[in-house]
């Protein structure tokens, strides 16, 4: 037989879960703003009934329910969703990285306009043409002297612009090192608080949703694999445990950097205290540190394979890595450097050597205006590495351009002579193949063979100086143009699984208004068959048993 004060038990305990529900719905709305925040829920379910399935059971019909408990309070998110909105926040911020790096360049190099590189060039053989017509005309003189010293100040504006934009993005890439290793400091500090809680059975709910914010935000900079492992002690069933992270690079080997309480950091090899102040050059290879700072030699990650492929992680630090420039080891041990900007500067070094001694070369086979040979129109180079920087102008006068072919009998140049204007002017256009190009004006015998690397390949690739300019423009455009429409669509792919990542987790005023109504009413109907329950009993105790008094 039930026990006579059963029924208040049972009120009492609908009672308490109904109130436990609505504190966790004003929980809910105190934090409907809050980022990054999980709506809370509490699991209801029956307590064990009466009588107890057992040998010793009474005699009763059947089992009579005692009631319900709040048995816990979970947050409600999808892991599926999570891992989706973290794949494409890992794509969207390689592609911010590569966009924006792209983009400084663009604004730098200002192609196609009236003030970059190719316009002042083509002033520059516009002035030669010029020069063509009226070879004995200072003022025309005079005016290819100052378009020649253009070429070089755009040349010296290029190079200097793009290494210190190239060195801003070394200093990103070691503010953003810094970034990941404070993340997965604190990842593992709530690792941490989280198997303090974990083990008694309780559920941090607001400490896995400071976690997953802190793994979202790190997902953007790395690709992270992340993996759950039990706490100790008796964790309830519906908690997360601890994580554990991985860096995963683009063949899929994964280095460990959280695993419960513990963390390492990435940092440039051979670092030391504060990792940010070590920026190389380019960057062939980054460590893992532990969280004392002390490098770990066996454990490397390459930047790049033996064929120049990158082999670092997805995201935002791979494309800062692939535009700042990295190195590498060929199959035949050989060191080679790409990059976004180092390719750049040596295209432009290119350029700039073979614009430089090809003019020179043509030049110094003309006549200036005294009959003499033409000199060195531009500064003589030793190496094509680093000629954007190093071209200057020659130390020559107006009149010690060598603008003709032929000279009189008393040594002075023929009037109206300007052929090897005519021939400094085409340079533009000529491929630069090692072919012999013939040169006009002369007896027909002169030749020029076109600058080259070493003497069998040209520092252009066969093509004309124009050619190649234009080509390196247009590959920077498309490059542009990829890079703009991928992080575009990143973006969106992102909002898209963040929205139904939202629809699941995020708090909705109306429903958590429509909650708080079901749970107060069932609050009161709990307290309401309290007082049945309670005048039943008074029934009992104070109105049976006065017949016969």
């Amino acid at each position: 037989m039930n026990s006579t004060f059963m029924g208040l038990e049972t009120a009492k305990r609908a009672l308490f879960t109904q109130q436990s529900a609505l504190h966790t719905t004003g929980h809910n709305i105190a934090n409907a703003n809050t980022p990054g925040y999980s709506r809370q829920r509490v699991n209801f379910g029956t307590t064990s009934p009466f009588a107890p399935a057992a040998m010793n059971r009474p005699q009763v019909p059947g089992q009579m329910g005692t009631g319900v408990e709040a048995k816990s309070i979970q947050r409600v998110r999808d892991s599926f969703l999570d891992i989706q909105y973290r794949q494409e926040t890992n794509k969207l911020g390689y592609w911010d990285a590569k966009s924006s790096a792209i983009s400084e360049m663009e604004n730098i190099v200002n192609e196609p306009t009236t003030n970059g590189l190719g316009a002042v060039m083509g002033e520059f053989w516009q002035s030669l043409q010029d020069l063509s017509v009226y070879p004995e005309n200072d003022g025309a003189r005079n005016v290819v002297l100052e378009r020649g010293q253009s070429v070089v100040d755009t040349f010296h504006y290029l190079n200097d612009s793009l290494n210190q934009i190239n060195d801003n993005i070394g200093n990103e890439i070691s503010v953003s090192l810094d970034s990941v290793n404070s993340l997965l400091e604190q990842i593992a500090s709530v690792n941490s608080q989280i198997s303090d809680v974990e083990p008694h059975g309780n559920i941090p709910n607001d400490l896995y949703d400071r976690r997953d914010n802190l793994v979202d935000e790190l997902s953007g900079m790395i690709n992270i694999k992340v993996t759950s492992t039990k706490s100790e002690g008796r964790p309830a069933a519906e908690a997360e445990g601890l994580y554990n992270i991985s860096i995963v690079g683009a063949n899929g080997k994964e280095e460990l950097l959280v695993s419960k309480d513990s963390y390492y950091q990435l940092g440039f090899p051979n670092g030391s205290g504060n990792l940010s102040t070590t920026t190389p050059d380019v960057i062939s290879d980054l460590s893992i540190f532990s969280s004392a700072g002390k490098e770990i030699p066996s454990k490397r990650i390459a930047v790049a394979d033996a064929s120049g492929n990158m082999m670092f992680s997805q995201g935002e630090i791979r494309g800062l890595i692939e535009s700042y420039g990295y190195s590498y080891q060929d199959a035949g041990g050989t060191t080679q450097v790409k990059g976004t900007f180092p390719d750049m500067l040596d295209n432009l070094d290119r350029l700039a050597y073979t614009f430089s001694q090809t003019f020179n070369a043509v030049h110094e086979k003309g006549i200036d205006l005294e009959g003499n040979n033409g000199g060195a129109f531009f500064g003589e180079l030793d190496s094509y590495q680093g000629a954007s920087k190093n071209i200057s102008m020659g130390d020559l006068t107006s009149k010690e351009i060598a603008a003709s072919t032929t000279a009189n009998a008393d040594g002075k140049v023929n009037a109206g002579d300007g052929k090897n204007a005519v021939n400094l002017s085409n340079i533009q256009s000529w491929l630069m193949n090692g072919e012999p190009v013939l040169l006009e004006g002369f007896d027909g015998t002169e030749t020029f063979e076109p600058a080259s690397a070493d003497g069998d390949f040209s520092l252009l690739g066969n093509a004309s100086m124009n050619s190649f300019y234009e080509g390196v423009i247009g590959r920077l455009g498309v490059e542009g143009l990829q890079a703009n429409r991928l992080a575009g669509n990143s973006e969106i792919l992102q909002q898209s699984v963040n929205e139904k990542r939202m629809s699941v987790s995020s708090v909705s005023l109306d429903e958590e208004m429509t909650n708080m109504i079901q749970f107060q009413h069932a609050y009161n109907a709990a307290a309401r068959n309290i007082t049945m329950v309670d005048e039943m009993l008074d029934k009992i105790i104070n109105g049976m048993g006065l017949v016969g008094r």
